[in-house]
């Protein structure tokens, strides 16, 4: 699929490419997105510089990962967000802020949008948001953004080799106003 960038009043969602590789290394330096994230820790420059030249634009060239890189209408990196293929029609919701733009809202705008454009261009009938157990920041921007907080999995991520209990949620085009794709028969 081809990139697409998308905007709202106060952002800018782009794919990254080279050019973020230092925003996006000195963001994933805080501690915060090292701990709750599965990005590797330390992260290294070298890290960086793959996910932005490399991951990032796979994904999107082999629509297996719609990454966008979320910047303020200045062109400052804000936070990140991707959306991974999980199965047919569902995808998973991953994202961090960065720390000085943390508590504004920019990752749930962000989330809605993205989850708009997946529901309405990308084929997605499902996306859903996981976080570790404790990760309470994620967990607002999800119920912020309309996810609906399904339950927790026990030990169903494997974080640096540590097995944790996972939330589960889900946003579905209904939630949003939206059709779906394929009719949904829910359980009664």
């Amino acid at each position: 699929m081809d990139p697409v960038t998308l905007t709202t009043d106060r952002l800018v969602l782009r794919p990254v490419g080279a050019q973020d590789t230092d925003a996006v290394y000195d963001a994933c330096q805080d501690p915060d997105i090292q701990r709750w994230t599965t990005i590797p820790s330390p992260y290294l420059r070298e890290h960086a510089r793959s996910f932005t030249e490399q991951l990032a634009p796979d994904g999107w060239a082999d629509g297996s990962m719609f990454t966008f890189g979320v910047f303020l209408h200045s062109g400052e990196l804000a936070g990140m967000l991707s959306i991974t293929m999980r199965a047919l029609g569902m995808g998973e919701i991953g994202f961090w802020a960065a720390k000085q733009h943390r508590a504004n809202g920019y990752v749930t705008e962000a989330a809605l949008s993205a989850c708009r454009w997946a529901f309405t261009h990308a084929a997605i009938d499902r996306v859903e948001w996981r976080a570790t157990v404790g990760n309470r920041a994620s967990r607002a921007v999800a119920e912020r953004a309309g996810f609906t907080i399904e339950g927790t999995l026990r030990s169903a991520t494997n974080n640096k080799g540590v097995r944790q209990d996972t939330w589960v949620g889900s946003l579905l085009p209904s939630d949003l106003g939206l059709p779906s794709t394929a009719p949904y028969l829910p359980a009664r």
